[in-house]
């Protein structure tokens, strides 16, 4: 969901800065007004206006962060301390230094009357949807510590799944460094040095050896040309990743390699079965929570515009499972226990089902995807490496023959 800054007029005549999640600049403006302010300009956010307050001196706010307050919450609500007095005491000992200073501002609006909910609302860069909704419905049901239960579940499982996304991905990057790194170091350094034994002598030099020459004389003369292009690569990539034009094209190419299709497709699935099956089983209504559900899958944009999608169509009297399989994203499986939920009434029982077989299955999906890239890799660094090689004995080879014809 796009983010606004804004500048609005408090109660108390003073202006205040802050951001805002929101579907539009209209939605924002009624969600800044909501919250008693008189909006003075709403602006969608970039990189030039992005606050990054949440980032300097503490970190991004992950999902163990998250886990690790619900389940302290809940001890000690459990044991019958106040919500007030709760959350002071985990202002004190949170360590993530965001949610730390999130915290004691949740202990200070909630001293002064606000709900916990409604003083969750007015920090969303803090505190997700999820959890002022979920946090909501226990507030009116009475079932605080069960609502905080169901967080502490919802984000343990989706922290173990972007640990095991992650683990697939740190191989090859680690890998993919190391050839960077030995390519540079032949390059400028071997290539060079090899080379100079046969300046002086009359020896003709093969093919593949004059190309890396040639290669490695560009490296020596331009090393540093090459380091700003690779920087500002990699900075334009991930600039572009963050537009939707993007956001569409990466987010294509993750359901589309076969390489990682299978872990982005069962991550997702998983992800969008736990949050649903949380959010419904709490007491959320169904429309506003496929919009929350679909904002836990944003890391995929066409995921998260099937979402929407069925959101709309399910409340223009469609089923769920209509959309769902229309959008062709979701594995068979999906689509047939949400039907079977819907008929049975027993849709919440059915998602978590089904978030605990995709759990299992990108554990499985990421060991073949590794037992793939890992000597894919390890080929692709051989033949680097082998052609350097080549390239350095073939004229040695010749060398050596000359000097036995004498």
């Amino acid at each position: 969901m796009p983010g606004f800054v804004y500048k609005a007029i408090g109660p108390d005549g003073k202006e205040k800065k802050g951001s805002i999640q929101a579907a539009s600049s209209e939605q924002a403006i009624m969600r800044i007004k909501g919250d008693g302010l008189i909006p003075v300009e709403v602006a969608p956010e970039n990189v030039l206006n992005k606050d990054i307050s949440i980032s300097i001196g503490g970190g991004k706010i992950t999902s163990r962060d998250y886990c690790v307050f619900c389940r302290q919450m809940l001890a000690i609500l459990s044991a019958g301390v106040s919500i007030i007095n709760a959350l002071q005491m985990l202002s004190e000992q949170t360590e993530n230094v965001p949610l730390k200073k999130g915290i004691a501002k949740l202990a200070d609006e909630v001293g002064k009357g606000e709900t916990l909910s409604n003083a969750m609302r007015k920090q969303p860069k803090i505190f997700p949807s999820i959890f002022v909704n979920l946090v909501e419905a226990g507030e009116a049901t009475g079932t605080l510590e069960v609502s905080f239960e169901r967080m502490a579940l919802q984000f343990e499982k989706d922290n173990q799944l972007q640990q095991v996304v992650k683990k697939a991905v740190t191989y090859p990057i680690i890998v993919g460094v190391v050839a960077v790194g030995v390519i540079f170091a032949m390059m400028t350094f071997v290539i060079p040095t090899f080379m100079g034994m046969f300046a002086d002598m009359d020896v003709e030099m093969p093919a593949i050896t004059q190309f890396v020459i040639s290669m490695s004389d560009f490296f020596v003369a331009y090393w540093w040309m090459i380091l700003i292009v690779v920087v500002a690569a990699v900075f334009l990539i991930k600039a572009y990743a963050k537009t939707i034009s993007g956001r569409v094209l990466f987010g294509m190419l993750k359901i589309k390699l076969p390489v990682i299709k299978n872990v982005q497709v069962k991550s997702a699935s998983a992800k969008f079965a736990r949050t649903l099956s949380t959010l419904l089983r709490a007491g959320v209504p169904m429309m506003q929570a496929l919009e929350i559900t679909a904002n836990t899958v944003e890391d995929n944009i066409h995921f998260q515009r099937a979402i929407l999608s069925a959101r709309d169509q399910v409340s223009n009297g469609s089923s769920l499972e209509k959309p769902i399989k229309m959008c062709g994203l979701f594995p068979p499986m999906v689509e047939h226990m949400i039907s079977i939920g819907e008929e049975t009434g027993n849709l919440e029982d059915m998602l978590e089902n089904v978030a605990e077989y995709y759990e299992e299955e990108v554990t499985t999906a990421t060991e073949q995807m590794m037992a793939v890239l890992e000597p894919m890799m390890i080929l692709i660094l051989a033949l680097i490496v082998g052609v350097i090689i080549l390239a350095i004995l073939q004229p040695m080879m010749s060398l050596y023959d000359a000097v036995g014809a004498m």
